[in-house]
């Protein structure tokens, strides 16, 4: 039979905190409102220090010994503040500034204003950040804005340099004055032209979503579901349209290889099967499939069925170069041809045919499985360089993992990361 994936429904720190800043605030006693709700005091106590978990049975008694709603106590609410107070954590442990991690819940409750102005404050400087490492892009790289500044500068010296012979050579001929005018008429139009284009250019870096290279286009068109690439408004270039058919003749490729349907009946099979990890475990599908481990891992990252649903897939050649890349759930990728060195995904380029597991965390302290293996193609025959091409399959990790966590970055110019060992460039968002 085929089994439907969940989450496990979300832990509720603050209700022991709520309960406690409710008793307060009506006065009782411990034992008053244990007494009422039917537990001992010694119980409450604990409750109320969040070291015991609240049934929904004992929470509606709860509810009516300190006369409140019980959604009120049981709210989400809060579980979405420590989320972001956990996050603003993150960032501060990256400054080397000791945070209160186990009192966040109490802080969130007793303070619940100060809370959420922190919250919305680091929210606001994830999204500045973003917006700045956006623009330092744009503007540092874009070869379209490079060429029409260095035409900008080109015009702006030939109209300087007519201009002075005309004022530096009093008696000059009419036909050669005639010629002089007409270069400045001629480099001033050009002046004009060139600049209104790159005000028009400027001001379209308010739309973040404009692509800035083929590659950005795929990208985008991956995302909006990967439409007919010839009808498809993200795919603005004809060189992205190329790289689209690309992709999806690799894909039918690899669907003719581990049909959608084979893969999904194998994903539910083997969580239906007590004791078996084989749905959580791509080596283990690849095993009990009998397919390569590389087919697997990017049939999981494209198709994502069943708990594969939030997964993302990066695949890259042996320079690095991205050839897919599908963004997984809270984990931002940065622009093409960009990386961490301590990806899985590198790990192994350099360890061909070794798949490479690793609990993953990003500097915002969002962790993730992450699965590897790079394979060697062989397309000119042993006569031929060997090229390679390395996966990557990453999934957010639910509840706890015992593994050590690798600290990853997006890139080294955007990672906050003060000692990273891999780091190969200043951060532009901070001092190292």
């Amino acid at each position: 039979m085929s089994r439907s994936f969940s989450r496990p429904p979300l832990a509720r720190p603050l209700i022991g905190t709520r309960i406690r800043e409710r008793r307060l605030s009506l006065g009782r006693r411990q034992t008053e409102v244990a007494g009422r709700a039917q537990i001992s005091a010694a119980y409450l106590n604990l409750i109320e220090h969040n070291r015991r978990p609240v049934g929904a049975a004992l929470l509606l008694r709860l509810a009516a010994a300190l006369e409140i709603d019980a959604a009120e106590l049981a709210s989400d609410r809060e579980e979405a503040l420590v989320g972001a107070l956990r996050e603003a954590a993150g960032r501060a442990a990256e400054q080397a500034a000791p945070v209160e991690l186990d009192q966040i819940a109490e802080f969130a409750a007793r303070f619940p204003g100060w809370a959420w102005a922190l919250a919305a404050a680091t929210r606001r400087a994830d999204g500045l950040e973003r917006r700045l490492v956006a623009l330092s892009d744009r503007m540092t790289r874009d070869p379209y804005l490079l060429t029409t500044l260095h035409e900008v500068q080109s015009a702006v010296t030939a109209l300087r340099s007519t201009a002075s012979i005309l004022a530096e050579t009093p008696e000059i001929e009419a036909e050669w004055r005639d010629r002089f005018h007409a270069n400045l008429d001629s480099d001033s139009q050009r002046l004009s032209r060139t600049a209104q284009a790159l005000v028009a250019y400027l001001d379209s870096f308010e739309d973040e979503a404009v692509p800035m290279s083929p590659q950005e286009e795929v990208e985008a068109w991956i995302a909006a579901g990967q439409p007919d690439p010839g009808e498809a408004a993200e795919l603005v270039s004809d060189a992205a349209r190329v790289m689209a058919q690309a992709v999806l003749a690799a894909q039918a490729r690899d669907r003719a290889a581990l049909p959608d349907d084979t893969l999904a009946a194998a994903v539910d099979e083997a969580g239906d099967e007590a004791g078996d990890a084989g749905g959580d475990d791509p080596a283990a599908l690849a095993a009990r499939l009998d397919r390569p481990l590389d087919l697997v891992l990017r049939r999981l990252g494209m198709l994502r069925p069943g708990p594969w649903a939030v997964a993302g897939l990066v695949v890259c050649d042996g320079s690095g170069a991205t050839l897919f890349r599908h963004m997984a759930a809270g984990f931002e990728l940065p622009r093409p041809g960009e990386g961490c060195a301590l990806w899985p995904l590198f790990e192994a380029l350099a360890q061909p045919q070794l798949p490479v597991a690793r609990l993953i965390e990003t500097p915002a302290g969002n962790r993730f499985s992450a699965w590897a293996v790079a394979e060697r193609l062989l397309p000119m025959g042993f006569g031929g360089p060997a090229l390679s091409r390395a996966q990557m399959l990453i999934r957010p990790c639910p509840g706890r993992d015992p593994r050590p966590a690798l600290g990853v970055g997006p890139a080294c110019r955007i990672c906050p990361r003060p000692a990273c060992p891999a780091r190969h460039e200043p951060s532009i968002l901070g001092p190292l």
